[in-house]
C-alpha cells in the first residue's frame, strides 16, 4: 500500500488537472464558435494529452531525482514528488514507467490515425508536443538545463494543450485561440518561474542552468512581475480587437491574485523571509483560476 501511494505520488496527479482544465477550454471555443462535439474523439485526445503529461512527469522524477534528494526548500508544487529515494521507490521505477507511457501513448496515436481523419495541424502539434515533452528532462537536450524549457513548456501546456482540443474538433486555427491562449501562456510562464524560486540554490549548485540561474534571482523578480502584468493586458488587448466581453471579464476576477503574487515577490525582493509554499499556492491558483474562468465561460456560452 506505501509502494502504491508513492506511485500515485509520482505521478504528480494535481499537475494533470490542468491538462484536462485547457484541453477542455479549446473544444470548448470550438463549442462557442458552433462546432458540434465529437465526444470520442474528444475522449481520445484527453487521454493523449493525460500519457504524455504522465510520461513527463515520470521522465522528469528519473532524471532530476538525485538532485531533488538534496533540495531543502521542496514544496507540494516544487522539488520533484520527494517519492525517489532511499527507503522509498526506486529511481528505476519512474523509467519504468516512463517508457510505459511512451507505449501507451504510441497505440493511442495510432488508434487516432485509424478512427479518423486527423488535420495537418493536429500532427504537427502532436510532434512539436512529444518532442517538447521528451526532451524537457532527457539528454541530450535537457530543455530545463537549457534557460529554454520554461518557455517551451508554458507554450506546449497554455497554448498546444488548447490548440489540440481544438483542432480535433474545428479543424483549423481560429483567432480566438490565440486571443484565449497567450495570457495563458504568459501566466504559465510566470509561474514556472515562480515555481523556480525554492530551488535556486539546489539548481545553483548542481549547475542547473534554468532560466533563473540563467537571468539571476533578482532579473528573475522582474521578469516574474512583468510576465503577470503583461498576462492582463494581452487579456485587456485581446478584449478591445474581439475577445467577447463576457469572455474577458471573467478572466481579471482572479487579477487580485495577481497583484498579491507581484506585493509578494518584492517583499522577498526587500528582504523578508520567504514562505515558499504560499508563494507558489498563489501562482497555481493565479493560473488556474484565469483558466478555469474563460474555460467556464465557453462552455457556458
Amino acid at each position: 500500500m506505501k509502494n502504491f501511494q508513492l506511485f500515485i505520488r509520482l505521478a504528480r496527479p494535481l499537475f494533470l488537472l490542468g491538462g484536462i482544465l485547457l484541453y477542455a477550454l479549446g473544444v470548448g471555443i470550438a463549442r462557442y464558435l458552433g462546432q458540434e462535439i465529437d465526444w470520442s474523439l474528444y475522449l481520445l485526445g484527453q487521454a493523449w494529452v493525460t500519457i504524455l503529461q504522465l510520461s513527463t512527469h515520470f521522465f522528469n522524477e528519473y532524471y532530476n531525482g538525485p538532485e531533488d534528494l538534496d533540495n531543502p526548500n521542496r514544496t507540494p508544487f516544487t522539488g520533484g514528488s520527494g517519492t525517489i529515494g532511499p527507503g522509498k521507490l526506486p529511481r528505476s521505477t519512474a523509467l519504468i514507467a516512463g517508457l510505459a507511457c511512451l507505449a501507451v501513448l504510441t497505440s493511442l496515436t495510432v488508434l487516432m490515425m485509424a478512427s479518423t481523419d486527423l488535420p495537418p495541424a493536429a500532427y504537427l502539434i502532436m510532434v512539436l508536443a512529444f518532442l517538447g515533452s521528451f526532451f524537457y528532462s532527457a539528454p541530450p537536450v535537457s530543455l530545463e538545463r537549457s534557460g529554454y524549457g520554461e518557455l517551451t513548456t508554458s507554450i506546449l501546456v497554455a497554448f498546444f494543450v488548447p490548440a489540440f482540443g481544438f483542432i480535433l474538433q474545428y479543424g483549423e486555427f481560429h483567432r480566438l485561440l490565440a486571443m484565449s491562449t497567450f495570457p495563458l501562456t504568459v501566466l504559465h510562464l510566470a509561474m514556472l518561474i515562480s515555481f523556480e524560486f525554492p530551488d535556486y540554490a539546489t539548481d545553483m549548485k548542481h549547475e542547473k542552468r534554468t532560466l533563473l540561474v540563467r537571468v539571476g534571482w533578482q532579473s528573475g523578480m522582474v521578469l516574474h512581475n512583468l510576465l503577470i502584468l503583461t498576462a492582463f493586458l494581452l487579456l485587456a488587448l485581446a478584449a478591445v480587437f474581439g475577445l467577447p466581453w463576457f469572455i474577458a471579464l471573467p478572466a481579471f476576477l482572479p487579477m487580485p491574485l495577481g497583484l498579491l503574487q507581484i506585493w509578494q515577490m518584492r517583499r522577498i525582493a526587500d528582504g523578508m523571509k520567504p514562505n515558499w509554499t504560499a508563494l507558489t499556492l498563489n501562482a497555481l491558483a493565479l493560473f488556474a483560476a484565469c483558466a478555469y474562468m474563460i474555460t467556464f465561460s465557453y462552455w457556458m456560452n
